[in-house]
Parts: C-alpha cells; sequence; structure tokens
C-alpha cells in the first residue's frame, strides 16, 4: 500500500508541475498558418518550399496507402516527380482543420486536402499530422494522408 501511496503521490507531483498545453485556438492558428504556407508553395511549383514544414530528421515519416516514407529525403524524393518541369500538379487547399493540442512542444491536426484541377475536385482526402516544435517554429514530423 506504500508503494502504491507514494507513487500517487509522485505522480501528483509531476502533474502540478507540468507546464500546461498551449489554447487550443493558439494551436489551430498554427496548424492553419502551416498549411496556408504548405499549400501556397505546392501551388507555385516550390518543391524546397512545401518540404521546408517537414522536420529534418530520420524520425519524420510520411504514410500514404502506397507505403511509410522515413527521413525528409525519402519524402522529397516521393513529392519530386509532381514537381518536375511538365508535370501536372494540381491545386491544393486544406479545409475543415482540428488541432488539438498535445504539450508545449506538440500538437495533432487533422484536416481534409483538395487537389483541384479548374473547378473539378480531383482528389479529395483526411491528412493527420503531429506537429513539433522545432526551434521558435512547428515543424511536421508525421504526416498520414489517405
Amino acid at each position: 500500500m506504500r508503494t502504491v501511496t507514494a507513487a500517487l503521490a509522485l505522480l501528483a507531483a509531476a502533474c502540478a508541475s507540468a507546464p500546461p498545453t498551449p489554447d487550443s485556438t493558439l494551436a489551430r492558428t498554427v496548424a492553419l498558418a502551416l498549411l496556408d504556407r504548405g499549400a501556397r508553395a505546392w501551388n507555385r511549383g516550390d518543391l524546397e518550399a512545401f518540404m521546408s514544414d517537414y522536420m529534418n530528421s530520420p524520425r519524420t515519416a510520411y504514410v500514404t496507402t502506397n507505403g511509410v516514407a522515413h527521413g525528409k529525403a525519402a519524402i522529397r524524393e516521393r513529392y519530386a516527380p509532381r514537381f518536375a518541369p511538365g508535370a501536372i500538379r494540381d491545386s491544393l487547399a486544406f479545409e475543415n482543420v482540428e488541432a488539438d493540442p498535445i504539450s508545449n512542444d506538440a500538437m495533432h491536426v487533422i484536416a481534409w486536402y483538395k487537389l483541384m484541377r479548374g473547378d473539378s475536385v480531383i482528389a479529395r482526402g483526411p491528412t493527420s499530422l503531429l506537429l513539433v516544435r522545432d526551434g521558435p517554429s512547428w515543424a511536421i514530423l508525421k504526416d498520414h494522408s489517405s
């Protein structure tokens, strides 16, 4: 019983000293800015700017129905054909963005991506992102898009 009581006391102390999680409004603002920046880079054909929101880490992962790419270089390789001269790269937009702060340094973002060609929706689906602090800014650590 003493062990359980001691463990509960340690847990209570840890929770009391833990920093508060960020405000959900702030998290949504951060997520919207990151997604908007990425969509603008995509739409102007700037692969480097589009990739700048991904964390440069071997832990970074991009999950699709075609498999998992690990690391920023592998993710860039997946996207590169869409940015090649003459390639078809439909216009990207995000909608229905939800941001859930997990801690001061992490948030989970859910949104729907939409690829448009003219007035036609070519593809639409969910995306789930784990954003983490990367110095003073935020970066994508995990990207699952279906």
